[in-house]
């Protein structure tokens, strides 16, 4: 196909989906050529692809064959992402309609940013689709699994230009406001399609986006304007619940405020919500609890692997009062029984990951207590994945895995196939360069399942679930078990102490 072609497509494309207008056409022409370096141009009369991934691998296959682009996967999402930034509207273009559609409804204000957020690939759909995804039903619940494959791995050629990329502090992270409309490089992605709402919170200036990974349903981001720490404390609930106020089709929460059982960013403040249910948010109550001087306030120990205390009512005020005043005695909290220890080496290790959501009228906050000590037994944390859970998962459980989400390796996608294989062709895999560190549970599995070819994949990501809910088990600092119960409750027995 010739060039004309996708140029012309990716401009009726633009007028489809509503990027563009009519008027539009001329320039959209001449920003693509601008960008693909060709003096001239007639339109194309042979039939256009719709399909924007068709459409922009064939703008790449022609960059790439001109000198225009790197063969790499980097710099082909750099390229491509200034090939739709050309058509992405203004800011204020798309700030003025979403507050227009927020004054009728928000829903209609999000429904209609997240499909622009599609629409300029921002979100690449195509991408999203490859994710593996499915349900395991736990004792407490159903949770979700997913293989993340939408995010692509860098080949060595780009791994290596990444490297000798220039050193730069701007945009000073990947979250920061800067990266709107910002161009990319070789270490840092590209964003000319992105576009932010700006939103208050707390009278404060914040900026509402979508993640472009798209983990669950509507995955927005949640940040503040300014590049500043991330930290748990009273503004933060206040903040949390301001955001649900102003969205409450959407919950939002916060990753803990330090390594281990924190995010990974935890140089700027932001949170991340969505239009989702997860399993937690389904929880029920376990056992009921009441704290001194906030009897107007429902509280309860949730039915969870981690250790949850849910908050609500209708002011929200009261409940960022009194989850405050659980944050400071966790801060300071420690049961040697139960291995949390609140201070080491002066170096604090209790904090709160904070879930908030409307519950019809009232408002709800979940605060899930978090302790990231270590030990010898367990260098990388002991309310972290135990070493034996390491082939499954070995990475940090942040806010999205404690509702309930597990989001593995994408290295799984494989070894998962290749186990099942193995399992019913009988396969030795101890010495197995890649599934070696499998070969253990496999072993346990054959003891309790005859697999089969039919049944062997089906049973291999049933139990890949059963492992993530026993990853959140390790992650609770509060067991399920008689022992661990009374220890929470001595917890809570402390609050009330100090009323």
């Amino acid at each position: 196909m010739k060039i004309e072609t996708y140029i012309d497509a990716i401009v009726s494309y633009a007028m489809n989906t509503g990027l563009a207008q009519p008027e539009d056409h001329r320039v959209l022409i001449n920003r693509l050529l601008d960008l693909l370096e060709k003096p001239d141009y007639e339109p194309s009369d042979e039939p256009q692809p719709e399909d924007i991934e068709d459409i922009l691998a064939g703008i790449l296959e022609y960059a790439v064959e001109n000198g225009l682009c790197d063969d790499n996967i980097t710099a082909k999402d750099i390229f491509d992402t200034r090939i739709m930034g050309a058509i992405t509207p203004m800011p204020r273009e798309i700030v003025r309609t979403f507050w227009e559609k927020y004054e009728k409804d928000p829903v209609e204000a999000t429904d209609w940013y997240y499909k622009f957020s599609c629409d300029t690939d921002y979100i690449r759909r195509y991408r999203i689709k490859k994710d593996m995804r499915w349900k395991y039903e736990s004792e407490y619940g159903e949770l979700d699994v997913t293989i993340n494959l939408s995010k692509p791995e860098k080949d060595p050629k780009a791994i290596a230009a990444a490297r000798n990329a220039p050193q730069t502090a701007y945009p000073k992270c990947q979250l920061c406001c800067e990266n709107e409309g910002y161009a990319g490089r070789m270490n840092h992605p590209a964003r000319a399609n992105h576009r932010i709402i700006p939103i208050k919170i707390c009278g404060a200036d914040w900026c509402l986006q979508y993640s472009p990974y798209v983990y669950y349903n509507e995955h927005c981001i949640v940040l503040n304007e300014k590049h500043i720490p991330m930290k748990i404390d009273k503004s933060a609930f206040e903040k949390l619940l301001d955001f649900v106020r102003l969205f409450p089709h959407y919950f939002v929460g916060s990753n803990a405020d330090l390594p281990i059982v924190g995010g990974s960013i935890l140089s700027h403040e932001h949170f991340q919500g969505g239009h989702y249910t997860f399993a937690m948010e389904k929880a029920a109550v376990r056992e009921k609890v009441v704290f001194k001087g906030f009897e107007d306030i429902e509280a309860g120990i949730v039915n969870w692997p981690m250790s949850v205390i849910r908050l609500c009512g209708k002011d929200s005020a009261r409940i960022a009062e009194l989850a405050d005043k659980i944050l400071g005695f966790w801060r300071d909290y420690s049961d040697e029984r139960v291995g949390v220890i609140a201070f080491s080496d002066g170096q604090p290790h209790n904090t709160i990951t904070p879930i908030a959501r409307r519950r019809g009228e009232d408002y709800e906050l979940d605060l899930v207590l978090r302790c990231n000590i270590t030990t010898k037994e367990h260098p990388l944390g002991v309310f972290h994945p135990h070493a034996d859970k390491h082939h499954i998962k070995k990475e940090n459980i942040g806010l999205i895995e404690v509702m309930g989400l597990a989001v593995l390796p994408s290295r799984l996608k494989q070894e998962l196939s290749d186990l099942a294989e193995a399992a019913f062709s009988g396969k030795d895999i101890f010495s197995d360069e890649v599934l070696s560190k499998h070969a253990e549970w496999l072993e346990e599995l054959k003891k309790k399942y005859t697999f089969t070819k039919e049944n062997a994949m089906d049973i291999i990501l049933k139990e890949t679930g059963k492992v993530f809910a026993e990853v959140l088990e390790d992650a609770g600092v509060y067991k399920n078990t008689p022992e661990g119960k009374a220890a929470f409750i001595d917890f809570i027995d402390t609050v009330n102490k100090e009323a």
